[in-house]
């Protein structure tokens, strides 16, 4: 077949991802196109190739069988083309190892503790992406990536790193120092609050208190760094992951509120193609990580050191 006959990169493109969702909201969603413009290159490509492609039944849709033999070769070539493409580019840039995590977990866990990384492989160029969108290993120029949620990751190689749970901090001077002493006391207080969970009535129900409501009024705050900053300058309780307020416990910035967790259903989570794992930056990254997630459940499993009592 001559290759100019081909149908447009784009609208291929964009008929894998309405395949793989079997939704044109979802696809354009994706893409950062509208559905109108998904729902034209479809019908575009169904007049090219004189069949259906889609079945629609209402607003949804769904493949024909013409559509799903055609699904599974467009994205087999797709994913060939997207690895030759990343072959290409490793040839460029061997030396940069780009790592993308949550904007907290970069901040508050990794960024601590990169430096070592830095001082042991200088020859590595790093590049540390803080999101909260999750990677697109086929499309994203990443290699490594840090999820933070319940796993089942298909088609990567995937480690756990972290389990999580959270608990109450404040600054030390909350409450001009006057802290709660019971978590009935706490339920009184001025709460922080995060705008993407549910976890203040876990907590609560782990504490004895299942009747105790989330709060539904006050500022949210989406990011966790954010959330923990605000504790930090005293301006009420947070309810925070472990890994993300560790540091600020240890300097004594932050105090935790009672030896009560709130068990979290998500994890930490090494993520990164099958291919790029075996590269020798990845390697260099991975063993690094897994020596500070080791010494990270260490220090959480340590008895803790004796006061000074003279």
């Amino acid at each position: 077949m001559n290759l100019r006959e081909l149908p447009a990169l784009n609208a291929l493109k964009t008929f894998e991802a309405a395949a793989r969702h079997e939704s044109f909201s979802r696809a354009a969603d994706e893409l950062f196109v509208t559905h109108g413009a998904v729902s034209h290159q479809i019908r575009a490509l169904e007049e090219e190739l004189g069949t259906p492609l889609f079945a629609r039944e209402g607003k949804r849709v769904r493949l024909t069988d013409a559509g799903c033999r055609y699904a599974k070769d467009v994205r087999a070539a797709l994913m060939s083309l997207a690895d030759a493409t990343r072959a290409m580019r490793e040839g460029h840039r061997a030396r940069r190892l780009v790592v993308s995590s949550s904007s907290s977990f970069s901040a508050r866990w990794i960024t601590p503790r990169i430096g070592r990384f830095i001082e042991r492989h200088p020859e590595i160029d790093l590049e540390l992406q803080s999101t909260n969108a999750l990677t697109d290993f086929t499309r994203d120029d990443v290699d490594v990536g840090i999820r933070f949620g319940p796993g089942g990751y298909t088609d990567l190689h995937v480690e756990r790193l972290l389990d999580e749970v959270s608990f109450p901090v404040c600054a030390p001077t909350f409450n001009d120092g006057d802290l709660p002493k019971s978590p009935a006391e706490l339920a009184a207080s001025p709460r922080l609050l995060r705008s993407d969970d549910q976890m203040w009535s876990v907590w609560f129900k782990a504490a004895g208190l299942a009747d105790v409501p989330e709060p539904r009024r006050g500022v949210f705050y989406r990011d966790s760094s954010n959330l923990l900053q605000a504790a930090t300058d005293g301006q009420g309780i947070a309810l925070i992951r472990r890994s993300i307020g560790a540091h600020e416990i240890a300097t004594g910035r932050l105090v935790r509120l009672f030896d009560i967790d709130a068990p979290s259903a998500s994890a930490h989570w090494f993520v990164c193609p099958a291919p790029l794992f075996e590269t020798a930056r990845v390697q260099a990254f991975h063993a690094w990580l897994m020596e500070e997630v080791a010494g990270f459940r260490a220090l959480l499993t340590a008895p803790p050191t004796p006061s000074d009592d003279r």
